[in-house]
């Protein structure tokens, strides 16, 4: 390892994104290691007019929406480390790419932004591009029209503050990273929105060898890890990505590993939801237990008309 060198960050643009790239720029710099950002745009931010699932497909981007320009970047040795928000990443990485550190949860839980979801008038608009929040919301409130909204955190909220929705549905964290926690009208618990797999965490991606992972390890949080890996196992195990209607969250308590998690119909008229206990040695073990099960209990039928044709797996 060469510590004189300054490793290069690969991030996308966004407000967000670069608060994320300049946060680990800055926990890198209290190591001692200096380290610059470099910009690179992703499918997900040239295709802003469709859906996430539309345009993951339309893009060949797939599960990558957000992430395959920035791989290839870090796979080329143009980059060092990439900065990502976990619930972006695939389950399964490039060859020759690892996880070197995922460092301490924020909040991982969806906030509604504008009006309280109780305080909403029938037929109210809610904006979201996530079929799970949409799903979830749908659960909760039928007579509620969602639409498609698009776009970075700043032009969401302008979105809003124009009038084209009542509320918005957006992850706490990265409000609360951006200094907008006042916009936060109401924090939705995980028996009302269960949040997306990795919500609130942060990934650093490296090659599997070189400086960028040996200086970049120390950063990493044991409790956070263990709680995202069972997440990722039991998507993985579900097949699913960043733009299929899965909420999962893990906690730590009495020092085992509590899981709970959903497949809901983007009506959100069916829902299969379930919980694991696991021990925290085991916490891939516990996601994909549950993932099973929750196939088996009917979430197969649910992803296959989200996929719209069946899928290879294991039950």
């Amino acid at each position: 390892m060469n510590p004189a060198r300054s490793l290069v960050i690969g991030s996308r643009g966004s407000q967000l994104a670069l608060w994320q790239a300049e946060f680990i720029r800055g926990n890198l710099a209290a190591l001692g290691i200096e380290a610059r950002i470099e910009i690179i745009k992703t499918a997900g931010d040239r295709i802003t007019d469709l859906s996430l699932a539309v345009a993951g497909a339309q893009s060949g981007a797939g599960k990558g929406l957000f992430t395959r320009e920035i791989e290839d970047a870090l796979l080329a040795g143009r980059i060092d480390l990439a900065v990502h928000s976990l619930k972006d990443l695939p389950t399964e990485l490039p060859e020759g790419l690892t996880l070197a550190a995922i460092p301490a949860r924020a909040n991982p839980f969806d906030a509604l932004v504008g009006r309280r979801l109780e305080d909403l008038p029938r037929g109210a608009r809610v904006g979201t591009s996530s079929l799970r929040r949409s799903a979830q919301l749908l659960r909760q409130r039928p007579d509620l029209e969602v639409v498609n909204l698009r776009g970075n955190v700043d032009t969401r909220l302008r979105k809003l503050d124009e009038g084209q929705c009542e509320s918005i549905v957006l992850a706490a964290a990265g409000l609360l990273r951006l200094g907008w926690s006042d916009r936060i009208a109401e924090l939705m618990p995980p028996d009302v929105m269960c949040p997306a797999v990795g919500q609130g965490a942060l990934a650093i991606e490296t090659r599997q060898a070189g400086d960028g992972y040996e200086m970049c390890t120390p950063l990493d949080d044991p409790p956070t890890r263990l709680a995202v890996t069972a997440e990722r196992a039991l998507l993985s195990t579900l097949n699913g990505g960043c733009q299929v209607p899965v909420g999962a969250f893990a906690k730590i308590e009495d020092e085992r590993l509590c899981l709970r998690a959903i497949v809901i119909s983007p009506d959100g008229a069916t829902a299969i939801a379930g919980s694991i206990e696991g021990e925290l040695t085991r916490p891939a073990a516990a996601g994909h237990e549950l993932g099973q099960r929750l196939l088996r209990q009917g979430a197969a039928a649910i992803l296959d008309q989200v996929y719209a044709v069946p899928r290879d797996r294991a039950v």
